[in-house]
């Protein structure tokens, strides 16, 4: 039986390529101790506010190695109240499936798709941000094949909006052994988020890179709410007290281990308005003031974030401006970094 499509080429096995980029004996050594402390975060043994923030799309090493550089610098200052983990986010999912889909299909955004030279593009990023700046990354699981060529560099993942209700990236899920956030869907239906949470702290069987595969289970798997999209396709917002009690009160009756939630400030919560991030954020911190339940449930927030303010199109060239949803720029971020570990 033919297939309808073009065999391009025989991909390296995700091993090799780590022997070919490999992380130096430092750096697995810090990737070590930023996965406990995250873990401690998510089980409560540490009380700081996680901050996974950075490019909606990480397009270009230079520049977002640069960006990661400050945010290491800002780190110092605000580490007894906030852990930042870099959103190295460098495949995008396109809701029709047209436009720049990241440094993995493209490694240069002008250029033509490459998945070869994608693959060793993010590799070699993650690697230098790490080398670079000592800061460990956050990635989205879109192609569940691709997370095994990031497996040794990542220390956060999460589950998009339309792939948490899909049984693949669910499983997918239960066997990385670090924290991924798992997004309510784009209706916005929560139980069906826990419904995600549940698989994926559950142990699995499938088929993976060829092989029957077994996981035991993620005890760190756990939810984010990024704002919905109702039946006439308007943004919605979920970050508000009401809808993080009735989570935490959803996590209760579930009794799913390590309760946490992650709140998305951007997409369908800000309309994809960037700037709107620093009132949802300080909103967010504010609702963990008034109720003890909310604090201990919601572990951090996710924000985007870049250089530059807004975004720009593929060809304007401006460096550190995003080529996907608009940023927030550096100057708004660190401002709101630093009022948010004074309001903690």
């Amino acid at each position: 039986m033919s297939m309808e499509m073009e065999f391009i080429k025989v991909l390296p096995s995700p091993q090799s390529l780590m022997e070919d980029y490999p992380l130096s004996h430092a750096s697995k050594l810090i990737k070590l101790e930023r996965d406990q402390i995250i873990k401690d975060i998510f089980t409560g043994k540490d009380d700081r506010f996680l901050a996974i923030i950075g490019p909606c799309s990480s397009d270009n090493e230079e520049a977002v190695v640069d960006y990661v550089s400050r945010l290491a610098k800002l780190q110092e200052k605000i580490k007894d109240k906030i852990f930042i983990v870099p959103r190295l986010y460098t495949n995008k999912p396109r809701t029709i499936g047209v436009g720049y889909k990241g440094m993995l299909h493209q490694p240069s955004p002008e250029g033509k798709e490459d998945m070869l030279g994608g693959i060793i593009a993010i590799r070699k990023l993650n690697v230098h941000v790490i080398e670079e700046t000592g800061l460990t990354g956050a990635e989205e699981i879109l192609y569940p094949e691709v997370f095994r060529y990031l497996s040794d560099l990542l220390s956060y993942a999460a589950v998009g909006a339309r792939s948490s209700e899909d049984q693949v990236h669910r499983m997918i899920a239960s066997g990385v052994g670090i924290p991924v956030g798992m997004k309510n869907p784009t209706s916005g239906d929560l139980s069906v988020m826990l419904n995600s949470v549940a698989a994926a702290q559950h142990s699995q069987e499938f088929l993976f890179r060829g092989w029957e595969v077994r996981t035991k289970g993620n005890a760190f798997a756990h939810a984010i709410l990024r704002g919905y999209v109702d039946s006439a396709g308007h943004s919605l917002p979920n970050y508000h007290y009401e809808v993080l009690r009735q989570v935490n009160d959803m996590y209760c009756e579930r009794g799913l281990a390590n309760p946490a939630i992650i709140v998305d400030t951007n997409h369908a919560n800000s309309g994809k308005k960037f700037n709107e991030q620093i009132r949802i954020a300080k909103d967010i911190v504010n609702s963990c003031r008034l109720n003890p339940d909310i604090r201990k449930i919601v572990k951090g927030l996710m924000i985007e974030s870049y250089i530059e303010d807004g975004c720009q199109k593929i060809d304007e060239g401006i460096y550190g401006k995003s080529i996907t949803d608009p940023c927030l720029g550096w100057e708004k971020s660190e401002r709101l970094l630093l009022d948010l570990a004074e309001m903690l």
